[in-house]
């Protein structure tokens, strides 16, 4: 009888839980980042359109002022006359009360720009390298803009900026000379077609840190998953301890299968090396199975199986101690910290238990009954392979018992050893 098996590797259903959540945790967090910034993405693509909008609208209206040659408004004190405007008609008188002054594109630019300031925070500039006007002077990142224009490398330019403390949307564009605008320019030596200046447009701007929507919908996704992983985690854990259970208990008989038995005995060695301690081992075995099954039918061999397990079970009374079937109608008992004399008693009473069931066996004779015979070999050696060993010699016991008329218990025992039998004074003395 060979050591085949191999110990089955673990699995830790909490570690990958945990793994998963964490691992869910994280990919709804860069979800949550990515998303946000695609929105911060669009919050400027959205003023730059309507930055655009502004300025296009400024100059739709500078244009229909141009084409008329100016406009004329009352003069208040909100209205003085432009004195950068040198025309002969700037100023008309048509009344005692009533005086009326030229406003042309760039005075009513500079008024529109009071008027957005004023409502909505808007600031409107016109402006330009060469400004008739010293106040329409650029800053200089309205000159940078302004050259950039000339050097034909933007059609405009659109980007976050820092202004004082907070930051805002800076947006800009090139003013190109018409045929109308040469009746005040072209004495500055622009011709149709150049860039005279440009209108920049500042915009408030926040930043989207945080949004609650956006925060509340990924928090609820988040949720979602966390708790159908643990829902399958659940299940999945169930589902594997199912697996488990069946891959270590046999299914007929309710109690540890050959694996099982593999890895426990593995496992008794090396604690057997370690503590130096005595080990017992005991091939147990259904006398006249095959006869049973023939007489009596299989339904009839399972559930004598199944008994003879339980039975078998019973008379372990330690905790440590440990029964599995072998094969067929064969089991294995391990006695840890068990010398020989105390393995054969619990071989003695496995014997008798099972007997005292009484099943029924009419080929069995001449008990007529289910009997068992168990081969018991106990070491304390320290040899390498002593587990194949100890393994031949419980073997070798059990054929023994077979031989001696079965419903009996042998105990392997080396030429120059005495073999121990029931009736011995120190029989049933357990370590």
């Amino acid at each position: 009888m060979q050591l085949n098996e191999q110990p089955a590797s673990g699995f830790n259903m909490k570690l990958v839980m945990t793994f998963s959540c964490l691992l869910w945790a994280t990919l709804i967090t860069l979800s949550y980042c990515w998303n946000l910034q695609k929105n911060q993405e669009q919050h400027v693509a959205t003023l730059l359109q309507a930055a655009r909008s502004f300025f296009q609208q400024i100059e739709i209206t500078r244009e229909w002022n141009a084409s008329h040659g100016g406009i004329y408004a009352p003069v208040t004190e909100a209205t003085v006359p432009n004195s950068y405007l040198k025309t002969p008609l700037r100023d008309i008188r048509v009344g005692p009360d009533l005086e009326l002054t030229k406003i042309n594109p760039a005075f009513m630019t500079r008024q529109i720009s009071e008027v957005a300031q004023k409502h909505n925070n808007i600031q409107f500039q016109i402006t330009s390298l060469n400004p008739i006007r010293p106040q329409n002077a650029a800053t200089e990142r309205e000159k940078a803009a302004l050259l950039l224009f000339e050097q034909g490398q933007a059609q405009e330019i659109g980007q976050v900026v820092k202004t004082g403390s907070s930051p805002a949307f800076f947006y800009m564009a090139p003013l190109i000379t018409g045929k109308s605008c040469l009746q005040c320019h072209q004495d500055q030596g622009y011709k149709e077609g150049d860039v005279r200046g440009g209108i920049s447009v500042t915009l408030p701007y926040t930043p989207l840190s945080f949004s609650v929507p956006l925060a509340a919908g990924h928090l609820g996704l988040g949720l979602i998953g966390l708790g159908s992983i643990l829902f399958l985690g659940v299940k999945l854990n169930r589902a594997y301890s199912t697996i488990k259970h069946q891959a270590i208990i046999d299914a007929l008989t309710g109690i540890p299968n050959r694996r099982s038995f593999t890895e426990r005995f593995l496992e008794e060695v090396k604690r057997h090396k370690r503590n130096e301690n005595s080990l017992s081992l005991l091939m147990c075995d259904i006398d006249n199975f095959k006869a049973y099954n023939d007489t009596y039918g299989h339904s009839a061999g399972d559930e004598c199986l199944l008994q003879t397990a339980q039975g078998i079970r019973k008379s372990l009374q330690r905790s440590g101690d440990f029964c599995a079937r072998y094969g067929g109608e064969e089991f294995v008992i391990i006695l840890p910290s068990t010398k020989a004399k105390g393995a054969l008693r619990v071989a003695e009473a496995i014997v008798a238990n099972v007997r005292n069931l009484a099943i029924r066996h009419e080929k069995s004779l001449p008990e007529q009954y289910v009997t068992v015979s168990v081969g018991v070999a106990t070491t304390s050696t320290d040899q390498a392979d002593f587990s194949e060993i100890l393994m031949k010699q419980a073997d070798t016991a059990l054929y023994q018992a077979k031989n001696s008329g079965r419903n009996c218990v042998r105990v392997f025992a080396e030429s120059s050893q005495e073999q121990p039998v029931a009736g011995d004074p120190d029989f049933g003395v357990t370590d």
